[in-house]
């Protein structure tokens, strides 16, 4: 009796909370796991409408921004696609300046010929995916080691992606599925030859701004179009003059027939992360040390940014971008705690854990596979707490997400500098080495205003030693307490004065005359390069830890997927394409606080503030919401303007295309509430919801507000 009443809470935590609408879905698995169940919905596709090898199907239209960074979508027959303006901020702002302020203004090109080129943007696509999981793991064996195993997986690969690009001038990759149980590989074509065509401006893409952002009600138009371009072979090729629009075999037709509330509906992208096999302590692990080190860590930086874009309108362009980028996610952690905490997702995951083991020490063989999975996990985690405090500091300041930019930019000099100490394994000239650090600066000095930097680096380096531990400071501080008796705003002042990063003029000359010697008497570049080394040495000390930690990881989502061989599991978002479905819909967000499932522009007129940059309405809008100018964008006579969905999305699913039961584009996925930040580790019905531009809204600000008629004549619009 007390094994079936296990069992009936296990089905209930473990299965049950597999919501029917939930799940990133492998587009060639849909027709086996998922058709039914649309269909059942409303959807009148195929399975072969949505993936085919054999004819065009949506998989074909659906693009990577950047190798996944964002979702867009082809809507012409030449190359026109559509993506969230957040999405294409880089290159709005990039091509931005206090005389032409595209940020502020927006941009619209009349003809291909004022169309923006944008260097190193790139749009991939899926040629096929295909289940190789018997071919990598073909080899492998319980004996081995995981440096053994990774070194199998990683020969096996290499072959299956070279025999799947021979011959072609397609890419591959092969992703791990379920923590390493399976394996896919993925062909696509890249194209890099990517031109602005159209954003509004911020006053419209980005209405509400920040204050706005993950929440919901909405009232931005969040889309921008590019338009990409091919050699005259109708081949990928960097940008030319001579190049042409791309002529995709199909492209999404976009409906003008609205939608109403449960109407089904589909989003295809490309989700980037999610950790939905998280345990109890990876849950703590990422709310205690990454959440918490993001929203310190950022917060000071972006007052800092933010006080500095308040003084002046070049330094607001220059930083539109990195500001958006970094504040972002530092609003998403400050959500994702809370959601964390009010749906007590911890103690949810901790009844499935002890249910977990009960389920385990049922059974002999349960024991001997599966029966010290958690308790390696958690070991693991607590042993590596000290080292990703410190990797969370380095990356979130340094490294990765670059909140300081000069000690990332004098990396720019590290191939130089390793091939002169004779490490690098294949040599090159020094005129080349020069020429990419060129090329790199002129991007960095374009952006890079000196003082903000400087403030925002004495702030980050006494972050990082009041909340590191010293076991785990770069050299670099010893070089402040023995050159600048401990006083960091001193060594940061030396450090912007001083190095030849920190100006044009000085990386000039050494560019021009490359001196080695010069680098060791550098101090952004020795500051930097003792970051780099600390970072290394940790990750050294860390490898074991993470090769127990893959390990049980790996064991741990395979018992949980043997516990029920008959239920359906989706794997975790990782960038490859995917598919989730659900249905238009309003919720409830807490007691007594109900929303309803799409907003209009009356919304924005009511949400004006003068007195705040973010909610300030553009003159002409205000007066096409006079004269009621929509038709035929409308909905009984009203111009909606956003509108929900329970679909399952993520970070990566910007930009992704929202579609009705006949596969039309009805809106595009730019957001999600604020109830359901802990949606990345579980998916809650009741409160997870997409937040998505209405396609109408999108049409009618090219067409009525911004007048680019031509545009709208090149797509496929249905009434």
């Amino acid at each position: 009796m007390k094994k079936r009443w296990i069992t009936y809470i296990l089905q209930l935590l473990l299965v049950s909370s597999i919501h029917a609408d939930e799940g990133m879905w492998l587009l060639p698995l849909i027709q086996e796991l998922n058709m039914d169940k649309m269909q059942e919905m409303g959807l009148e596709l195929e399975a072969g409408d949505i993936y085919s090898l054999d004819h065009p199907s949506l998989k074909d239209v659906i693009g990577a921004l950047d190798y996944g960074g964002c979702t867009a979508e082809v809507i012409s027959s030449d190359g026109l696609i559509l993506t969230n303006h957040h999405c294409g901020v880089d290159e709005i702002q990039s091509h931005s300046s206090p005389a032409q302020d595209y940020l502020t203004h927006g941009f619209w090109a009349m003809s291909r010929e004022e169309e923006l080129p944008n260097p190193g943007k790139t749009i991939s696509f899926v040629v096929r995916m295909e289940d190789v999981t018997e071919k990598v793991l073909g080899m492998v064996h319980l004996e081995m080691t995981e440096v053994e195993r990774e070194s199998e997986i990683d020969k096996s690969s290499e072959t299956l992606i070279s025999e799947a690009v021979e011959g072609t001038h397609y890419e591959a990759v092969v992703v791990p599925l379920y923590e390493g149980n399976e394996y896919y590989l993925v062909v696509m074509e890249t194209f890099k030859d990517v031109r602005l065509v159209g954003a509004p401006p911020e006053s419209i893409g980005r209405f509400g701004g920040d204050k706005d952002n993950w929440e919901w009600p909405r009232h931005n138009a969040d889309f921008c179009m590019m338009r990409i371009y091919t050699g005259p072979d109708g081949k990928p090729a960097d940008y030319a003059l001579e190049n042409i629009p791309y002529k995709p075999a199909n492209w999404l037709p976009i409906s003008l027939s609205g939608y109403e509330k449960d109407d089904i509906s589909l989003v295809l992208g490309f989700p980037g992360r999610t950790n939905r096999y998280a345990t109890s302590s990876g849950i703590r692990e990422i709310k205690e040390i990454e959440n918490r080190n993001r929203i310190k860590i950022r917060g000071e930086a972006l007052d800092l940014i933010m006080e500095d874009m308040g003084k002046s309108d070049k330094v607001r362009i220059q930083y539109a971008a990195k500001y958006s980028r970094l504040s972002n996610y530092y609003k998403y952690s400050i959500g994702q705690n809370l959601s964390l905490d009010r749906l007590q997702v911890i103690e949810k995951r901790t009844v499935q854990e002890d249910l977990f083991s009960h389920w385990v020490s049922a059974e002999e063989m349960r024991q001997e596979a599966y029966g010290d999975i958690l308790e390696e996990i958690n070991s693991v985690i607590s042993e590596r707490n000290m080292m990703e405090n410190a990797l969370s500091y380095l990356e979130e300041m340094f490294l990765l997400h670059k909140t300081v930019e000069v000690f990332d930019f004098a990396t720019s000099a590290f191939p130089f500098f390793f091939q002169e100490l004779g490490y690098a394994t294949e040599k090159k000239e020094t005129t080349e080495l020069m020429d990419r650090m060129k090329q790199r600066s002129a991007i960095f000095f374009r952006d890079y205003h000196p003082e903000t930097d400087q403030k925002v680096a004495s702030a980050m380096m006494q972050l990082y030693a009041e909340n590191v531990e010293p076991l785990y400071f770069p050299g670099l501080f010893s070089t402040i307490y023995k050159d600048f008796d401990g006083d960091i705003d001193k060594y940061i002042d030396h450090l912007y004065r001083k190095s030849l990063f920190t100006d044009p003029s000085r990386f000039e000359k050494f560019t021009a005359k490359p001196k080695f010697k010069k680098l060791f008497k550098d101090p952004v570049f020795m500051g930097s390069f003792t970051m780099y080394q600390t970072y290394q040495q940790i990750l050294d000390e860390y490898e074991e830890l993470e090769e127990r930690f893959v390990a049980a990881r790996r064991s741990y989502v395979k018992a949980v997927r043997d516990m029920y061989p008959d239920s359906i599991f989706y794997p975790d978002a990782n960038s490859t394409l995917r598919l989730s479905y659900g249905t238009v819909c309003d919720y409830l967000a807490r007691d007594a606080v109900s929303y309803d499932y799409y907003t209009t522009l009356a919304g924005v007129m009511e949400k004006e503030d003068l007195r705040e940059r973010e909610f300030t309405v553009p003159a002409k809008l205000k007066q096409l919401f006079e004269e009621k100018n929509f038709q035929p964008y409308c909905q009984d006579n009203t111009m909606r303007v956003c509108f929900l969905t329970d679909l399952d999305t993520t970070g990566g699913n910007s930009g992704s295309p929202v579609l009705n039961s006949r596969g039309e584009l009805i809106g595009l996925n730019f957001d999600g509430n604020w109830e359901s930040m802990s949606g990345d580790i579980i998916y809650e019905p009741e409160f997870q919801r997409s937040i998505c531009v209405d396609i109408r809204y999108i049409l009618f600000i090219v067409d009525k507000f911004a007048g680019a008629h031509q545009l709208i004549e090149e797509m496929d619009i249905h009434d």
